[in-house]
């Protein structure tokens, strides 16, 4: 087996080149090490493309201790966030919670960076973090969708749009996994052009460089590429209105389409009606909800359609096999 470097012998991060562009990744407890791992190779391949070092990185955490990832394994970092002197964004990457030790430091000194004008960006459920500490005001943002509807009751005033990511001004947000890759690739292609960010997509056999106004997810079969657009449309229609859903003549004359005409389209695509089809998604909303808030369960209801809390725990145990009510007794 080959024998890992000892920590003296382990270089040190890269540092941007002449005219180049440093950024600094802030870990948390349980942090992501796939969106890390996409978001720095990503800049790695384009270095490795241009044959020198325009993108440096760094890694810091609340104090300088190392941090461990979700997948269980710890990462050494190389300062504490409070001695970073500068970077051209400053991400923050989060993974399976929102608390954690030294959660305090991280918040100021995420505001801190704020009032200096720095730009800062997050990973995953690092949005979260950024809307804690009252830097996506008045931004636009993205999170990861399964966290989104819990965010959104959070956070309603924030424009959440559940894009792959989001690049407002000084924010830069992205859904993490993939999507981290997405986000580099447009920021290396502001820097160096399209050329480079293919370059850097084919690499990672990255077939297609998603654009930011490509969704995450519209549904439960979570990806329609190649099904009919104006499915899609529909689709969109209907996660984007829960609360208030849609009379099937309004879904229908939102695609230029008759209702038999929807209900045709869901059939052969989804095999599925569209007013089940619709149901699903209140009901998946609402799961989530159940998760990761503690509204409530009647205000869950109204805020996924229901108008009846007998109605709502009735579909919501044919759909999910359990009350709404154990569904909160649940710890994931």
């Amino acid at each position: 087996m080959p024998t890992l470097p000892h920590p003296a012998q382990v270089q040190p991060p890269p540092v941007a080149g002449e005219g180049g562009r440093q950024f600094a990744f802030l870990l948390v407890d349980k942090f992501s090490m796939f969106s890390l791992a996409a978001a720095i190779d990503a800049f790695r391949s384009a270095n490795r493309l241009l044959g020198r070092d325009y993108y440096g990185w760094t890694t810091v955490s609340a104090d300088g201790e190392a941090v461990m990832a979700s997948n269980g394994i710890p990462i050494k970092v190389d300062y504490a966030v409070a001695d970073l002197s500068a970077a051209d964004i400053l991400f923050v990457c989060v993974g399976l919670s929102v608390e954690f030790p030294g959660k305090s430091k991280v918040l100021g000194a995420l505001r801190a960076w704020g009032r200096r004008g720095g730009a800062l960006g997050a990973l995953s459920v690092g949005s979260y973090l950024l809307a804690e500490a009252g830097q996506l005001d008045g931004y636009r943002c993205t999170i990861h969708w399964e966290n989104r509807a819990g965010f959104m009751e959070r956070f309603p005033e924030i424009a959440c749009t559940g894009n792959v990511y989001e690049i407002d001004r000084k924010r830069y947000t992205c859904a993490g996994g993939t999507t981290s890759i997405d986000l580099m690739l447009e920021i290396i292609r502001g820097d160096l052009g399209a050329n480079i960010a293919n370059g850097v997509a084919n690499q990672f056999q990255h077939e297609r460089i998603r654009s930011a106004g490509d969704r995450q997810r519209v549904g439960p079969e979570r990806d329609l590429t190649g099904k009919s657009e104006k499915l899609r449309r529909i689709v969109e229609l209907m996660a984007d209105n829960l609360d208030e859903p849609y009379s099937a003549v309004q879904l229908a004359k939102s695609a230029g389409l008759s209702v038999r005409q929807v209900e045709r389209l869901f059939l052969r695509h989804l095999n599925v009606t569209p007013g089940r089809y619709y149901m699903r998604l209140r009901l998946e909303r609402a799961r989530e909800l159940l998760r990761q808030t503690n509204m409530p369960i009647l205000d869950i209801a109204i805020a996924t359609g229901f108008t009846s809390h007998s109605y709502f725990a009735q579909s919501y145990r044919l759909q999910f096999g359990r009350p709404p009510s154990e569904e909160r007794r649940t710890t994931y």
